[in-house]
């Protein structure tokens, strides 16, 4: 039988696969790869590929060559989307990376099952809970990881502490939701595109309109002995960066106490100071029974989700009935304690408060401007978006490229919406310099 051979050789541009150097590969190139070799389940922007971390807001990529001489040219470009708010802390932030290369370097420890302790996973629980100021965490990898564990949480705490008859446990949701890609988050969710040819779907899973206090009640009233409970996104991001009533999670957390249902939030995305609170419920004076955490949890650096919550709740674990190989092994233990640190000793969701009021301040003066162009610009912190009215010409991924062409990387959500949450390290001018490259593409539009 012939052995298929793979030529492995070189580092950075050097590194070479089968004869194929990355160096000497055109953005065009790089699409081609993808489209031939990858599962086409995204949509990267189009003639841009990422080289390498220039400071902890700026990205150094390649764009095709204008006179075509060259196979790309290289050149700056200011992140607006922060990985999905994955780099929080910013690009390679100095006190993560001090502590991830120390740890491989001289503690020498990457990985243990957890069938042995190890001494990081001490600091990770206390650096958790502090910050979370819940009483138990349990660590995972991935973000989605995080709500899916809330979901069966919450189902076991049904059953064995609320009494709800074997099977018949109901998950309440919001419409407009996005928990992740799980088999649980797409039976969770209402988006056709992320549904379409992957049922049957997950039963014991009901929805309400997000934002919508009278909806939830009804619901609880009419099926509250059978419902676990509410998971809900504080602030909606994938939706387009949809901001509740400032009263409605106060709210929805009576309305669960009233009903004994668990109120669970997903702070994946608006954790970790991204909305100018160390977590996004803190803005409206309520504490979830459980949360999910993720992206920002491994500053950028190491994939990192954890579930923190009550004890009665957590407790309903056992040995064997959850786990993860890597959930809380000592490299990431070690990389979420000190995207903890950076978190607070950089003053992180203090930034984001202000650097998100100018921010959003621009969007006002913009939206005053272009009336006709802007409907209205929203966020908190630096969880920030500006939509469009809804018209054929005002087409989100046409300002998307627009602000490529201008050195700044931000990502339209739907249509008419674009969505700008930069690293929580950000300073003024470059905020001022985002907004500029907004209001350039706007007035051409």
């Amino acid at each position: 039988m012939a052995d298929a051979a793979v030529k492995i050789s070189g580092y950075g541009d050097d590194l070479t696969v089968n004869g194929v150097r990355l160096g000497d590969l055109s953005p065009a190139e790089h699409e081609a790869i993808e489209k031939e070799k990858g599962g086409r389940n995204y949509s990267p922007l189009e003639n841009v590929v990422v080289s390498h971390v220039m400071d902890d807001t700026t990205l150094i990529c390649r764009k095709p060559d204008p006179s075509g001489i060259k196979a790309y040219i290289e050149e700056e470009l200011r992140d607006g989307l922060c990985c999905y708010s994955a780099v929080n802390q910013g690009q390679l932030n100095q006190m993560i990376v001090d502590a991830v290369i120390a740890h491989l370097t001289t503690e020498k420890i990457p990985t243990v099952p957890r069938s042995i302790r190890h001494k990081y996973m001490a600091a990770f629980l206390l650096a958790t809970t502090a910050v979370t100021k819940m009483d138990r965490v349990v660590p995972k990898v991935a973000g989605v990881e995080a709500p899916e564990l809330m979901a069966k949480l919450s189902r076991r705490w049904g059953y064995r502490v609320k009494g709800i008859p074997q099977n018949e446990a109901i998950l309440v949701v919001a419409d407009g939701n996005f928990h992740g890609r799980s088999l649980f988050a797409v039976s969770a969710s209402n988006d056709p595109e992320s549904r379409e040819d992957y049922g049957p779907f997950l039963p014991g899973i009901e929805s309400v309109p997000f934002n919508d206090i009278e909806a939830l009640e009804v619901k609880f009233r009419e099926k509250g002995d059978r419902i676990a409970a509410f998971i809900v996104e504080p602030i909606q991001g994938e939706a387009g960066v949809i901001v509740p009533d400032e009263d409605y999670h106060q709210k929805v957390s009576e309305l669960c106490k009233q009903y004994n249902i668990l109120l669970c939030m997903d702070e994946v995305q608006t954790g970790f100071g991204r909305t100018g609170a160390n977590f996004a419920h803190q803005l409206y004076d309520v504490k979830p029974d459980l949360m999910a955490c993720g992206k920002a949890a491994g500053g950028g650096i190491m994939p990192v989700s954890f579930v923190g919550g009550r004890d009665e709740i957590i407790g309903v674990l056992t040995p064997g009935s959850e786990g993860s190989t890597f959930g809380g092994f000592p490299l990431a233990a070690v990389t979420a304690v000190y995207a903890i640190k950076a978190l607070v000793d950089e003053n992180l969701a203090e930034n984001a408060r202000n650097m998100g009021a100018r921010l959003l301040k621009h969007y006002d003066d913009i939206k005053t401007d272009f009336p006709d162009k802007i409907k209205e610009g929203r966020g908190k912190g630096l969880l920030t978006a500006f939509e469009m009215w809804d018209q054929p010409h005002l087409d989100g991924h046409k300002v998307s490229l627009g602000l490529l062409k201008r050195g700044v990387y931000a990502k339209e959500t739907h249509h008419s919406t674009v969505r700008v949450a930069p690293a929580l390290t950000i300073k003024s001018n470059d905020i001022d310099l985002i907004a500029e490259a907004v209001r350039d593409v706007i007035r051409e539009l």
